[in-house]
């Protein structure tokens, strides 16, 4: 039996319904796995294919996607099977119709949606297991306060593996010494364990065909909701009816502005460890901004 035939198998176990024989399609893959669409007549999904060997990339993936969906704030694509086949792990997805347009609406609601997905709580900051961001590790656990855990499993993590690529004392030693003082930069801030989508920037989002926000591509934790805005404006950012859709369901905390920059390193630090290149300018842009602000 071939790979599409295991997928096709464990689709008609998955639903109880027959699927197949099914044609494949293009469905734009990403940079870490292949991707393409199997439909026969009656239905269509998303399939997503990787080497065997990183089989947790999926099986958070679709943890994730389980607790996204639960929330009932923003449409996600719905796990429908996974397994393996001749050395390789397959995540089959509902498939979800990206031809939508983002006009000021859509992304007003998209704002909207995504405030209400973070008036999802827990009762800590972090998440039942470790995940991934982009495919780099993401170490999670639960910890009782966030910015203990800002510090250790998401700021000083980064710029261990940083270390390792050769980002070289001036960055890692001033980013320690804003991992020292993270206190400095949320006077009067305590925020609440926010169920997050972690990886909220442009090319995870999209649009149903009706119009309907989708968010998809997750790497899911329970922590500042922060952090998902700031990951919304970093490449390229959303329009400012986003913003404003937001802000009507949860307005922004006005420190959030300065926090912004740190919630970024994180992301441009693991763009340095993934990609190399100007993200180590970029990050030693960001830690000096963060150290002026706190007089560090």
């Amino acid at each position: 039996m071939d790979l599409q035939r295991t997928i096709e198998t464990a689709i008609t176990e998955a639903t109880g319904e027959p699927f197949g024989p099914a044609r494949r399609g293009g469905a734009g893959g990403g940079c870490i796995n292949d991707a393409f669409a199997l439909s026969d007549e009656h239905r269509r999904f998303f399939v997503k294919v990787n080497d065997a060997a990183g089989a947790e990339l999926f099986e958070t993936e679709a943890d994730a996607l389980r607790e996204l969906v639960a929330a009932e704030a923003l449409r996600v694509p719905r796990p429908v099977a996974q397994g393996t086949h001749g050395g390789q792990y397959f995540l089959v997805l509902e498939h979800v119709d990206l031809s939508g347009r983002g006009d000021t609406a859509g992304y007003r609601r998209l704002g909207e949606g995504l405030a209400a997905l973070h008036g999802v709580t827990a009762a800590a900051h972090g998440w039942h297991r470790d995940n991934f961001i982009g495919a780099t590790p993401q170490p999670n656990g639960w910890h009782d306060e966030w910015i203990p855990f800002l510090r250790e499993r998401r700021l000083r993590h980064q710029l261990r593996l940083a270390a390792e690529r050769g980002a070289g004392r001036r960055v890692i030693d001033a980013g320690e010494r804003l991992a020292a003082r993270l206190e400095a930069l949320f006077p009067g801030y305590t925020p609440p364990p926010s169920l997050l989508h972690g990886d909220l920037w442009g090319g995870n989002a999209g649009f149903a065909r009706d119009g309907a926000p989708v968010i998809y591509d997750p790497a899911t934790y329970y922590g500042d909701r922060e952090t998902d805005l700031a990951m919304t404006e970093l490449f390229g950012g959303f329009p400012a009816s986003f913003h404003e859709g937001y802000d009507a369901v949860w307005p922004r905390d006005p420190g959030y502005a300065t926090r912004r920059d740190l919630y970024q390193l994180y992301h441009v630090l693991n763009h340095f460890n993934l990609f190399g290149g100007m993200y180590l300018s970029q990050s030693q842009r960001l830690i000096d901004r963060l150290l002026a602000e706190i007089g560090g």
